[in-house]
């Protein structure tokens, strides 16, 4: 079977040779740091070895329940925020259809997703659309009390009581939350509901390939085992001792040499709308784990070919301090042609026959190309296609280069302080208890 591949030989003349290689031992001092937990944040390394950790029957305890959703359910709603719901939501809609959400599927229920923004109108239109929906919820949180979950949880499950009665919603909400504190473990045990849990250990995140992830992703009707050998390989790849062939360590080396030489954003492109949401998961993965202390690597993203006839012009012409990182996914499910037309008022006959996906590859290679010309450096993730096994295989990969990228800036890649600044405003705007001072000052400040 394939693997995924990292090829960096198109930013290697941006780095020079010489100096990427001494990044052999940097990288495997902070591998080393990572294994061994004597790096920062070492009391959030539970994801490290999680893939191949996972009990069987952890596993069946989550089909189990994802079946027993299912049944009761045409919607399933996920309440969570940031990595909360964000790694779900990538690995559903990479292997989903496209048009899954207009295609009537018994098989299948639809899973949507609440608690990630505080729009009053979202909401609304949430509550109204499963006013005449059997659904389910699944409420992701380690305390219960984050704003925007709390706020949408609440919000359904008054909406579920009412409809179905406090019994039967019970058995149609599923927490998944800290083990023994908190506000939504105390309520999870007062009224009965099926829990997973959190572990200390593992942050946001780093927590896709945890109940977190595997509940929604069981639920929408996909593979949890077939993630989870994925990312087990990926898991085994990362410890190849070879520093030029283990894609981690090439990753993470690169990455950092780029910022060295003040390349400082890194742009995620894909030529496959399908992984729009693993960018995303990525961004918040590498952007909240490295930006601190004044340092780290900005993350962006951008749909190609899309976003080619738009922020292709900047990253052609604009400010040099970007690199592009780019997945490239070797096989299509599909096999389109164009067709040939008689009159040729297009001028594509000269396309005739070809796939789509081959169209799509030279495009590939046209915009490498012209970016190399534009001096940007170009990094290559070679997956050999969509599916959960190298689904699984992608999310490790990430987690792990995250880390040791990191490692390498010398910050604590598993914590967020920056977070809770906003949130300090806004409990003090809201006049939340306990924030009488905050208030009193943040009122001078915005009066002034």
């Amino acid at each position: 079977m394939k693997n995924i591949q990292v090829d960096i030989k198109n930013a290697l003349p941006f780095i020079g040779k010489d100096n990427f290689e001494k990044y052999e031992k940097l990288v495997k001092v902070q591998n080393k740091n990572l294994m061994n937990k004597t790096g920062k944040g070492n009391d959030f390394l539970g994801w490290l070895n999680l893939p191949e950790a996972i009990p069987q029957n952890l596993i069946d305890d989550i089909n189990v329940t994802a079946k027993k959703l299912k049944e009761k359910s045409e919607v399933i709603v996920v309440v969570g925020i940031g990595g909360s719901y964000l790694g779900a939501k990538a690995v559903i809609e990479s292997l989903n259809d496209n048009f899954h959400q207009y295609k009537h599927d018994t098989k299948k229920n639809r899973i949507l997703f609440a608690g990630q923004n505080l729009s009053e109108d979202y909401h609304s239109e949430l509550l109204e659309y499963l006013k005449d929906k059997p659904f389910s919820i699944i409420v992701i949180s380690k305390s219960g009390t984050t704003t925007e979950p709390a706020i949408a949880f609440r919000l359904l499950r008054k909406n579920l009581e009412d409809k179905v009665g406090k019994a039967e919603a019970s058995k149609r909400i599923v927490a998944i939350t800290d083990a023994s504190k908190g506000a939504l473990r105390n309520l999870a045990d007062q009224e009965g509901y099926k829990s997973f849990v959190i572990d200390d250990d593992i942050g946001g995140r780093y927590s896709v390939l945890t109940p977190v992830g595997l509940l929604p992703i069981a639920c929408s009707g996909h593979n949890i085992q077939n993630l989870i050998d994925g990312a087990v390989s990926m898991l085994k790849l990362s410890q190849d001792g070879n520093f030029n062939t283990n894609p981690v360590y090439q990753y993470s080396a690169i990455r950092h040499a780029l910022y060295c030489k003040n390349k400082t954003t890194e742009i995620l492109a894909n030529y496959n709308p399908k992984l729009n949401f693993i960018s995303e998961w990525w961004k918040q993965l590498f952007g909240e784990s490295e930006g601190k202390e004044n340092k780290g690597i900005f993350t962006a993203s951008v749909s190609f070919t899309t976003d080619l006839h738009s922020l292709g012009q900047y990253i052609q012409e604009g400010l040099r301090n970007i690199f592009e990182t780019v997945i490239s996914v070797e096989k299509t499910k599909s096999n389109l042609q164009i067709t040939s037309d008689e009159d040729n008022f297009d001028k594509l006959n000269y396309l005739a026959n070809k796939k789509i996906g081959h169209i799509n590859k030279m495009a590939e290679l046209g915009a490498t190309l012209a970016h190399l010309d534009g001096n940007v450096p170009n990094i290559r993730i070679t997956i050999p296609e969509i599916n959960e096994f190298y689904i699984g295989q992608l999310l490790y990969f990430f987690e792990k280069s995250c880390a040791i990228s990191g490692y390498l800036l010398g910050i604590n890649p598993f914590n967020q302080p920056g977070v809770e600044a906003y949130k300090k405003n806004m409990f003090a705007l809201l006049e939340k208890p306990g924030f009488e001072e905050e208030t009193n000052n943040i009122r001078k400040r915005i009066n002034k």
